[in-house]
Protein backbone atom coordinates (compact mmCIF):
# COMPACT_ATOMS: atom_id res chain seq x y z
CA UNK A 1 0.00 0.00 0.00
CA UNK A 2 1.72 3.34 -0.88
CA UNK A 3 1.95 6.10 1.99
CA UNK A 4 0.15 9.34 1.69
CA UNK A 5 3.67 11.37 0.66
CA UNK A 6 3.91 9.28 -3.14
CA UNK A 7 0.38 11.23 -3.84
CA UNK A 8 2.12 14.76 -4.51
CA UNK A 9 4.98 12.53 -6.25
CA UNK A 10 2.61 11.42 -8.61
CA UNK A 11 0.30 14.59 -9.25
CA UNK A 12 3.42 16.85 -9.85
CA UNK A 13 4.76 14.26 -12.95
CA UNK A 14 0.89 14.39 -13.81
CA UNK A 15 1.41 17.91 -13.65
CA UNK A 16 4.45 17.80 -15.48
CA UNK A 17 2.61 15.59 -18.13
CA UNK A 18 -0.20 17.55 -18.85
CA UNK A 19 2.02 20.53 -19.38
CA UNK A 20 3.91 19.04 -21.96
CA UNK A 21 0.60 17.66 -23.46
CA UNK A 22 -0.52 21.44 -23.45
CA UNK A 23 2.84 22.31 -24.93
CA UNK A 24 2.24 19.90 -27.98
CA UNK A 25 -1.06 21.24 -28.35
CA UNK A 26 -0.16 24.97 -28.33
CA UNK A 27 2.95 24.10 -30.76
CA UNK A 28 -0.12 22.32 -32.84
CA UNK A 29 -2.41 25.44 -32.85
CA UNK A 30 0.07 27.95 -33.72
CA UNK A 31 0.80 25.62 -37.19
CA UNK A 32 -2.74 25.57 -37.66
CA UNK A 33 -3.07 29.21 -37.04
CA UNK A 34 -0.30 30.04 -39.71
CA UNK A 35 -1.13 27.63 -42.66
CA UNK A 36 -3.94 27.43 -44.83
CA UNK A 37 -4.69 24.24 -46.87
CA UNK A 38 -6.48 25.21 -49.92
CA UNK A 39 -7.13 21.43 -51.14
CA UNK A 40 -8.26 21.73 -54.49
CA UNK A 41 -8.79 24.96 -54.49
CA UNK A 42 -4.78 25.50 -54.98
CA UNK A 43 -5.22 24.41 -58.47
CA UNK A 44 -8.02 26.77 -59.51
CA UNK A 45 -6.74 30.04 -57.87
CA UNK A 46 -3.04 28.43 -59.81
CA UNK A 47 -5.16 28.64 -63.52
CA UNK A 48 -6.83 32.01 -61.77
CA UNK A 49 -3.49 33.37 -61.64
CA UNK A 50 -2.27 31.88 -64.96
CA UNK A 51 -5.09 33.63 -66.72
CA UNK A 52 -4.49 37.01 -64.79
CA UNK A 53 -0.29 36.78 -66.31
CA UNK A 54 -1.70 35.95 -69.95
CA UNK A 55 -4.31 39.09 -69.67
CA UNK A 56 -1.32 41.10 -69.40
CA UNK A 57 -0.54 40.36 -73.13
CA UNK A 58 -3.90 41.29 -74.68
CA UNK A 59 -4.86 44.43 -75.46
CA UNK A 60 -6.44 46.27 -72.50
CA UNK A 61 -7.56 49.28 -74.31
CA UNK A 62 -6.54 49.64 -78.22
CA UNK A 63 -2.93 49.12 -79.17
CA UNK A 64 -1.65 49.07 -75.36
CA UNK A 65 -1.94 45.80 -74.14
CA UNK A 66 -1.19 45.05 -70.05
CA UNK A 67 2.77 45.09 -70.11
CA UNK A 68 2.13 48.88 -71.59
CA UNK A 69 -0.30 49.97 -68.99
CA UNK A 70 2.34 48.71 -66.21
CA UNK A 71 5.10 50.39 -68.03
CA UNK A 72 2.81 53.57 -69.29
CA UNK A 73 4.89 53.55 -72.06
CA UNK A 74 3.85 55.34 -75.24
CA UNK A 75 1.38 53.21 -76.24
CA UNK A 76 -0.38 53.45 -73.04
CA UNK A 77 -0.29 57.45 -73.44
CA UNK A 78 -1.49 57.88 -76.89
CA UNK A 79 -4.64 55.79 -75.59
CA UNK A 80 -4.53 57.49 -72.44
CA UNK A 81 -4.98 55.66 -70.28
CA UNK A 82 -6.41 56.67 -66.69
CA UNK A 83 -5.31 56.41 -63.16
CA UNK A 84 -7.74 53.56 -62.16
CA UNK A 85 -6.40 50.98 -64.91
CA UNK A 86 -2.88 51.67 -64.09
CA UNK A 87 -3.20 50.90 -60.84
CA UNK A 88 -5.82 47.97 -61.82
CA UNK A 89 -2.73 46.51 -63.28
CA UNK A 90 -0.34 47.18 -60.82
CA UNK A 91 -2.60 45.30 -58.07
CA UNK A 92 -3.37 42.06 -60.47
CA UNK A 93 0.54 42.09 -60.78
CA UNK A 94 1.37 42.78 -56.99
CA UNK A 95 -1.71 41.31 -55.18
CA UNK A 96 -3.43 39.19 -58.11
CA UNK A 97 -0.22 37.37 -59.09
CA UNK A 98 2.55 38.11 -56.42
CA UNK A 99 1.12 37.81 -52.87
CA UNK A 100 -0.85 34.45 -54.63
CA UNK A 101 1.39 32.71 -55.94
CA UNK A 102 3.50 33.39 -52.36
CA UNK A 103 0.13 32.48 -50.71
CA UNK A 104 -0.11 28.92 -52.85
CA UNK A 105 3.69 28.36 -52.78
CA UNK A 106 4.43 28.73 -49.00
CA UNK A 107 0.86 28.34 -47.73
CA UNK A 108 1.15 31.48 -45.16
CA UNK A 109 -2.32 32.25 -43.95
CA UNK A 110 -1.38 35.85 -43.84
CA UNK A 111 -0.16 36.05 -47.15
CA UNK A 112 -3.75 34.65 -47.74
CA UNK A 113 -5.00 37.47 -46.26
CA UNK A 114 -2.98 39.55 -48.30
CA UNK A 115 -3.59 37.89 -51.30
CA UNK A 116 -7.73 38.25 -51.03
CA UNK A 117 -7.28 41.88 -49.70
CA UNK A 118 -5.35 42.91 -52.23
CA UNK A 119 -7.47 41.02 -55.06
CA UNK A 120 -10.64 42.51 -53.52
CA UNK A 121 -9.18 46.03 -53.80
CA UNK A 122 -8.58 44.88 -57.30
CA UNK A 123 -12.11 43.62 -58.52
CA UNK A 124 -12.92 47.69 -57.58
CA UNK A 125 -10.25 48.96 -59.57
CA UNK A 126 -11.05 46.74 -62.44
CA UNK A 127 -14.92 48.15 -62.24
CA UNK A 128 -13.48 51.36 -62.21
CA UNK A 129 -10.95 51.04 -64.78
CA UNK A 130 -13.47 49.29 -67.24
CA UNK A 131 -15.91 52.72 -66.51
CA UNK A 132 -13.55 55.03 -67.28
CA UNK A 133 -12.81 53.33 -70.23
CA UNK A 134 -16.33 53.69 -71.32
CA UNK A 135 -16.96 56.98 -70.09
CA UNK A 136 -14.39 58.55 -72.97
CA UNK A 137 -15.50 62.43 -73.42
CA UNK A 138 -16.38 63.11 -77.14
CA UNK A 139 -13.45 64.86 -77.91
CA UNK A 140 -10.86 62.19 -77.28
CA UNK A 141 -10.46 59.38 -80.11
CA UNK A 142 -9.50 56.96 -78.44
CA UNK A 143 -10.70 52.79 -77.55
CA UNK A 144 -12.83 51.78 -75.19
CA UNK A 145 -11.97 48.85 -72.91
CA UNK A 146 -10.82 45.98 -74.58
CA UNK A 147 -10.54 41.97 -74.04
CA UNK A 148 -7.03 41.68 -71.69
CA UNK A 149 -8.96 44.33 -69.34
CA UNK A 150 -12.52 42.63 -68.68
CA UNK A 151 -11.04 39.31 -68.95
CA UNK A 152 -8.66 40.10 -66.43
CA UNK A 153 -11.54 41.98 -64.40
CA UNK A 154 -13.36 38.89 -64.43
CA UNK A 155 -10.56 37.00 -63.16
CA UNK A 156 -9.85 38.88 -60.60
CA UNK A 157 -13.38 39.05 -59.03
CA UNK A 158 -13.32 35.43 -59.05
CA UNK A 159 -10.11 35.05 -57.41
CA UNK A 160 -11.47 37.57 -54.93
CA UNK A 161 -13.94 34.96 -54.05
CA UNK A 162 -11.46 31.61 -54.52
CA UNK A 163 -8.98 33.27 -51.77
CA UNK A 164 -12.45 34.46 -49.33
CA UNK A 165 -13.43 30.56 -49.19
CA UNK A 166 -9.51 29.25 -48.53
CA UNK A 167 -9.17 32.05 -45.80
CA UNK A 168 -12.73 31.30 -44.50
CA UNK A 169 -12.13 28.12 -44.16
CA UNK A 170 -8.56 28.15 -42.36
CA UNK A 171 -10.39 30.34 -39.82
CA UNK A 172 -12.77 27.08 -39.36
CA UNK A 173 -10.09 24.95 -39.09
CA UNK A 174 -8.11 27.33 -36.12
CA UNK A 175 -11.68 27.48 -34.37
CA UNK A 176 -11.84 23.71 -34.22
CA UNK A 177 -8.18 23.53 -32.93
CA UNK A 178 -8.98 25.88 -30.05
CA UNK A 179 -12.41 23.76 -29.13
CA UNK A 180 -10.36 20.47 -28.57
CA UNK A 181 -7.73 22.87 -26.78
CA UNK A 182 -10.65 23.86 -24.49
CA UNK A 183 -12.15 20.59 -23.79
CA UNK A 184 -8.83 19.28 -23.22
CA UNK A 185 -7.73 21.72 -20.52
CA UNK A 186 -11.59 20.96 -18.66
CA UNK A 187 -10.84 17.88 -18.72
CA UNK A 188 -7.22 18.07 -17.17
CA UNK A 189 -8.65 20.76 -14.45
CA UNK A 190 -11.30 18.06 -13.83
CA UNK A 191 -8.81 15.48 -13.62
CA UNK A 192 -7.07 17.49 -10.87
CA UNK A 193 -10.36 17.65 -8.92
CA UNK A 194 -10.28 14.38 -9.00
CA UNK A 195 -6.87 14.06 -7.67
CA UNK A 196 -7.31 16.66 -5.12
CA UNK A 197 -10.30 15.01 -3.64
Amino acid sequence: MSSQNDNPASQSADDASFEEYRQDLDAVERKIAGEIDPGARAMVVAVAVLVLVGTLALPHAGAANGWDVLAFNADAESERIALFSRLFVWFVVIFGIGFSMLALVTRRWALAWVALAGSAVASALGMMAVWSRQTIPAGFHVAGPSIGLIVGWFTVVFLTFHWLKVVWARSTLQLAAEEERRVAAAEAEKNQEWNVG
